[in-house]
């Protein structure tokens, strides 16, 4: 195996040592180092379920199911299978929790690194690049569920302390990965949303002479604000960093299609997915940078016909990517059956635990991503209503009260609820049993999107 040099920025391209253009493509691993509801069947948030599942299993076998988990997710076999794709990236989201305790910030836990390093080494050996990602921060730096936030309240911002926290831990990172080419670099924050518009670039200046003060070689992949779309407060752009926006289109998404056809009342062809991805990507555009779509995929129904739209978006989506020479990293690798490119299998050991839970999640809307409202609109819509009757014209962000509606709703009361009947369904387990259940994902034990695979093959080049 090659061992590459650092990867370097040069006006459109991100280039090696000797000046040859690299475009990186592949996949962020979710659902794995930052747990995601939709990803692998829980609700609520990642720090809620494992308060839950510690309850019924206790310390000890709770933190061997989670270690379990990571270990099987992703192994050399996951790696293999993606370099034979010919893709060369995994963007690595992180949680911060697996660094540092709340209890005892400013203090690296070295264990935290223990799959992080296996996976890097187990990509490097096959040639793929990776991104480490900081999925959730100390504070929470959005309003979701996927900043493993138990609120609606992005309180990154708001403390001093918890920033001081992030630039601790990306000293740590920096300081672990300095020497090692195949880190493409380092996304110090996954999705921002500073309200006031303020304070993200002077945090972003802070990580990044953090950063820059311990590692010089690697690139850094800043995330406009408003979850990785709005760059109008960005200034000129930095030396040694990749701008990169978040690129999801509407058809895609659970209640999204027909495409070409209208969703949420504008028409989607692959002309509109292009005016769409020239104004997120306008801030590279107009300084002549390197554009990297950091995520971007449909959800799947398992509908023929739905699932047959959902990949001429993806195609279309690509092709855009390609004619702009950008570089991308789809979400997902690696789930439960809804996004990913390969999945625990419907007769996994896992699957046939959660199933019935997952579909009543499904019933109740309280996946963000993966949900609808069908089964609770006469909940939600006589709440809309009053909302837009009483609060007229209010309109808080990321993305409006409906968002907020919803967020409250579905995403915490109905999904916190639902926390003892998940962690209920571990209990009594044994360790050996824990181990036979985490088997489910591992590559042998998955099944896979085939048509997905061969047509990210075909635009691996």
């Amino acid at each position: 195996m090659s061992t590459p040099s650092h990867l370097k920025t040069q006006g459109r391209q991100i280039t090696d040592a000797a000046g040859k253009p690299v475009i990186l493509r592949g996949f962020g691993l979710g659902g794995w180092m930052n747990m995601e509801n939709f990803i692998t069947g829980y609700p609520a948030n990642e720090e809620a379920q494992r308060e839950a599942i510690r309850d019924v299993l206790g310390p000890a076998k709770c933190e061997f199911f989670f270690d379990r988990f990571l270990a099987y997710f992703f192994t050399e076999a996951d790696a293999q299978y993606i370099h034979s794709l010919g893709l060369n990236l995994v963007r690595i989201p992180v949680n911060y929790r697996h660094f540092e305790d709340d209890l005892n910030p400013f203090v690296i836990k070295e264990s935290g690194f223990a799959h992080l390093d296996r996976v890097i080494d187990l990509c490097a050996k096959h040639q793929i690049y990776t991104i480490i990602d900081l999925h959730a921060l100390p504070g929470y730096q959005n309003q979701d569920w996927h900043s493993d936030n138990p609120t609606h309240k992005a309180l990154f911002w708001r403390h001093k302390h918890f920033q001081d926290r992030a630039v601790n831990l990306w000293e740590a990172f920096a300081t672990r990965y300095r020497d090692n080419p195949w880190v493409a670099g380092y996304n110090p924050i996954n999705e921002p949303y500073d309200p006031g518009e303020a304070l993200i670039m002077p945090v972003y200046r802070r990580l990044v002479d953090a950063i820059r003060a311990i590692d010089s070689n690697h690139l850094i992949f800043l995330e406009g604000n408003r979850y990785s779309q709005d760059f109008h407060m960005f200034g000129d752009p930095w030396p040694g960093v990749v701008y990169t926006n978040h690129d999801y289109a509407e058809p895609g998404f659970m209640e999204g299609g027909p495409y070409p056809g209208v969703t949420g009342g504008k028409y989607y062809d692959s002309e509109a997915l292009e005016e769409k991805f020239l104004q997120r990507s306008a801030y590279m555009l107009q300084h002549g940078l390197h554009i990297w779509v950091g995520e971007f995929g449909p959800v799947y129904t398992d509908d023929p016909a739905a699932d047959a739209m959902r990949y001429h978006l993806l195609r279309d989506q690509l092709e855009i990517y390609k004619h702009h020479s950008a570089s991308w990293s789809i979400w997902l690798y690696k789930d439960v059956g809804l996004q990913a490119l390969t999945y625990a299998a419907p007769d996994s050991p896992w699957m046939q635990r959660v199933g019935k839970f997952v579909q009543k999640k499904a019933r109740l809307g309280v996946d963000a991503w993966g949900g609808t409202e069908a089964g609770v609109r006469d909940i939600m819509v006589p709440l809309r209503e009053t909302l837009h009757r009483e609060s007229p014209g209010w309109d808080p962000g990321p993305f409006g009260a409906d968002w907020y509606a919803k967020r409250h709703v579905r995403h915490l009361l109905l999904s916190e609820s639902m926390l003892p009947e998940f962690a209920a369904l571990f209990a009594g387990l044994s360790e050996p049993e824990i181990d036979a259940l985490m088997q489910s994902f591992l590559f042998a034990n998955c099944a896979i999107r085939q048509e997905l695979a061969d047509l990210l093959a075909a635009y691996a080049a």
